[in-house]
């Protein structure tokens, strides 16, 4: 029987309590993977003291080891003009001694401690840690309850969504086993009298342990960080319901985990009270110290962490230094100067590795123009397959869709033999399916796994092969689009680009991966197109844009695309660098005809694929360096086909720039898919709308893809996933245990991350290089809290690029780079 607690919050207490609920930031689950900052909830507040208070709080570490900083020192990746800039920056004292003294191991004190941690300190070794068991017994409730199909532990009502604290609570107090597992008797019975209502728990613990303003939200933050997965996935449900007025009354997942994790803590207390006081005593001395010394915790992290900042700060300098170099040694190419009409265009989404590709297929010819643009096309979608339910975004995670696509016509068969497929795909990535499968189906399945093995074939999301080619159906709050509708949305993009010619073949190439057996596939998608690749994006566009409708139109609103232009969707693949081009319905002969005569003669397709793989494969795998073009063609497909291959492509590890220009301005340049490459010409952006828009939308997207990289390198066990070959997926696509429990994983593998000798991404904070005037940089920064404080508090570099000098914009000064 539980006790009706009496204690109440004050609004102050509630108000603490929601803001931590607010410092986590979302995280996608598998089938809308998309990269994601951490950290985006802190971006208010200065990098250099997030570090600080996160390290004090969770022990988590935003930078590398002083002896990783140091090997890149002697390697060179560091300079020492840099690293001396860097200690003066941080009015380091030490110029005689340097290197001696940022080469000392780093010795960092201990971090904050929950009252399960600090009772650790006192339990014998051959009994479960309460933290374990804590972690353990939460992380296996959250997957029961958020599960796609009904929890199998609910006990009430399945029609009524559950509060998560109250179902684990009654679920709790049924479970016999945890006395047992603790070796603890009766500790069942103190979570009989623990609270219902979350709000009651939150005012008894508030009271019991003594928790003033400060030390509730540093220790809310704590218990959140400490289960940061759930609280990240939690966090994502609580984003995708939105905060209309609607949606006030639903639940705050995180704060309902954040019960969960202050119950255990009481729990914990509350048993130690009644079954040793002199222990309970020492603990309650130890949690009193603490509390009284949370200003002093941060300050010794800060301290020690001093040494280590110069090292990533050097670091970041001597990176910037190296690209400052590049950008302005060498003068731009004259190729496709003035108003000359190119043969072709093709139209790329920003990723770092378009980057490769584009320069592979700018060598063919100098008749050829390649542009970067946003990957989701400026189409603000979801798709929605034809005669399915199936509904997934095609647009970055920071945007909601506000237009439905879907197929005009389809197959009904060749749809239920997808359902089927994905209902068995579903099983076989289970968390048990390695198990079951095979016990349930025998030699039979033994034989697929051995004919996979040794003929293995692409095994493709079946809802990708449910987008065949044909015309599509746009519709916006249940009504179609008109067709004035449609130009009007194909004019904003087009004012977007701003294509000053028309060339008779104009390429709109998304981007997807080509993996196997990958619990992380949409990963490695396009990440502007919610976690999918971007071939629904680009065949919507160019059926759009190939509408004779639609054409005239536009051509009535200002927009002259010759008559003999048309718009050819197509896909690169980023895992083997091969493109597939999509057929049109209207039209499609003509560009059949025209890719088959005009540009697969030249094949300028081929011999970029093959420059594009021969230049990965340095990273890759060095022994199809010597390879003919064609072995290795197929040893990338094979190596993507391949089901126990743990690192297809190295995805976008290693980026760190993001340059806003015109691509005559880096066509000459080998910037080794390192940038993000978005065109933009300052002259036909009249009031500066177009960059607005560019920095407050596909800048933010390539800063979270940048952190996500930087995090999970700098602690993969906080902000990473582990090793991907001991990953089950929890609940079909909420996440991924590494091995059979344990925190959900969020983030990164080391396989995405280390090549087993050495880390293949440098963590270090993107530049973003914007060839546009001070003033429209000044003023788009002051009209954006966001970009301000990404700017401003150090979370990205802000550099303006002009002819040969490259300045930084910081706290609204502007400092010139050597």
């Amino acid at each position: 029987m539980t006790i009706k607690a009496t204690n109440t919050l004050s609004m102050q207490q509630k108000d603490l309590l929601l803001d931590a609920t607010r410092t986590i930031a979302p995280h996608w689950p598998l089938d809308k993977l998309i990269a994601v900052n951490p950290l985006w909830s802190l971006v208010d507040k200065p990098f250099d003291d997030i570090s600080d208070e996160l390290s004090a709080l969770a022990g988590i570490k935003t930078y590398m080891s002083n002896e990783t900083y140091r090997a890149w020192f002697d390697e060179g990746k560091i300079s020492h003009h840099c690293l001396t800039k860097a200690s003066e920056h941080y009015d380091l004292n030490e110029q005689d001694a340097l290197l001696e003294h940022l080469s000392q191991a780093n010795n960092l004190p201990d971090s904050w401690r929950n009252i399960a941690d600090l009772a650790d300190q006192h339990r014998p070794a051959n009994k479960m840690s309460w933290h374990d068991e804590i972690t353990h017994q939460v992380s296996q409730f959250c997957a029961a309850h958020y599960q796609q199909q009904s929890p199998t532990l609910r006990q009430q009502n399945i029609n009524n969504e559950l509060d998560l604290y109250s179902h684990w609570l009654e679920v709790t107090n049924e479970d016999k086993g945890l006395s047992i597992i603790m070796g603890e008797s009766k500790l069942t019975d103190f979570f009989h009298n623990l609270p219902t209502d979350k709000e009651a728990l939150f005012a008894l613990a508030i009271e019991e342990l003594a928790l003033d303003d400060q030390a509730l939200h540093f220790y809310a933050q704590a218990l959140l960080l400490d289960i940061n997965g759930w609280s990240s996935y939690l966090a994502y449900l609580n984003w995708s319901k939105g905060d209309s007025n609607e949606n006030l009354a639903q639940e705050n997942h995180v704060e309902s985990l954040l019960a969960i994790k202050m119950a255990w803590e009481l729990v914990v207390w509350r048993y130690l009270k009644h079954t040793s006081q002199a222990l309970h005593s020492a603990i309650a001395n130890k949690w009193s110290e603490q509390k009284n010394a949370i200003p002093a915790l941060i300050q010794t992290h800060q301290d020690a962490l001093l040494t280590s900042k110069t090292w990533a700060l050097a670091l970041e300098y001597s990176e910037q230094k190296s690209l400052h170099q590049t950008l302005i040694s060498t003068p731009p190419s004259s190729s496709l100067a003035g108003s000359a009409r190119p043969e072709l265009q093709a139209i790329f989404c920003i990723d770092v590795r378009s980057e490769v590709f584009r320069r592979a297929l700018e060598k063919q010819s100098d008749k050829i123009q390649t542009l970067g643009f946003a990957g989701f096309f400026g189409l603000p979608i979801e798709y929605k397959a034809k005669d399915s339910h199936y509904v997934r975004p095609q647009l970055p995670g920071l945007l909601q869709a506000s237009i439905t696509v879907t197929e005009l016509t389809s197959d009904k068969n060749h749809v239920h033999h997808q359902q089927k497929e994905a209902r068995w795909h579903r099983w076989g990535h289970a968390a048990p399916a390695s198990f079951s499968m095979v016990e349930s189906m025998g030699w039979w399945y033994a034989f697929k796994m051995f004919k996979q093995t040794l003929f293995s074939q692409r095994q493709e999301h079946p809802a990708n092969r449910l987008a065949p080619n044909t015309d599509w159906q746009l519709t916006q709050h249940g009504l179609a689009l008109t067709d004035q509708d449609k130009a009007n949305l194909a004019k904003g993009i087009l004012d977007t680009i701003k294509l000053t010619t028309y060339a008779p073949i104009i390429m709109l190439v998304g981007h997807g991966s080509h993996t196997s057996n990958n619990l992380h596939a949409a990963g490695l998608e396009c990440g502007a197109c919610g976690g999918q690749s971007g071939e629904v994006n680009v065949k919507v566009l160019a059926s759009l844009l190939n509408d004779d409708k639609v054409r005239a139109l536009l051509n009535d609103m200002g927009v002259n695309i010759p008559s003999d232009t048309r718009f050819v969707a197509a896909l690169h693949n980023t895992t083997t660098d091969q493109l597939t081009f999509f057929d049109q319905v209207e039209g499609s002969k003509d560009v059949d005809n025209k890719m088959a005569n005009g540009f697969k003669e030249t094949g300028w397709f081929e011999k970029a694929q093959f420059l594009a793989q021969q230049e990965r494969a340095t990273k890759l795998d060095t022994a199809l360096l010597n390879a003919s073009d064609k072995q290795r063609s197929k040893a990338f497909s094979k190596r993507a086909n391949d089901w126990s291959q743990v690192n297809p492509e190295w995805g976008l590890a290693n980026n760190h720039s993001f340059i806003i220009a015109p691509r005559q301005k880096t066509r000459h340049l080998d910037l080794e898919g390192r940038s993000f490459l978005h065109d933009y010409n300052q002259h036909n952006d009249s009031g500066f709308s177009i960059l607005e828009r560019i920095l407050t939308a596909p800048m933010l997207v390539t800063h979270w893809i940048n952190m996500q990289y930087n995090l999970s390198v700098t602690d993969n066990f906080k902000f990473g996933c582990g090793n991907k070959v001991l990953h089950n997926a929890v609940g079909g696509n909420i996440g991924v245990f590494e091995g059979n429990g344990g925190d959900l994983r969020i983030g990164l593998s080391m396989q995405s991350l280390n090549d087993g000798q050495k880390w293949m991404h440098t963590p270090v904070k993107l530049a973003v290089y914007v060839a546009a005037p001070k003033t429209a940089i000044e003023k788009i920064a002051a009209k954006h809290n966001i970009v301000r404080q990404l700017i401003d508090n150090g979370w990205l570099y802000l550099f303006q690029w002009e002819g040969d000098k490259v300045q930084r914009f910081y706290q609204q000064q502007w400092q010139a780079q050597e």
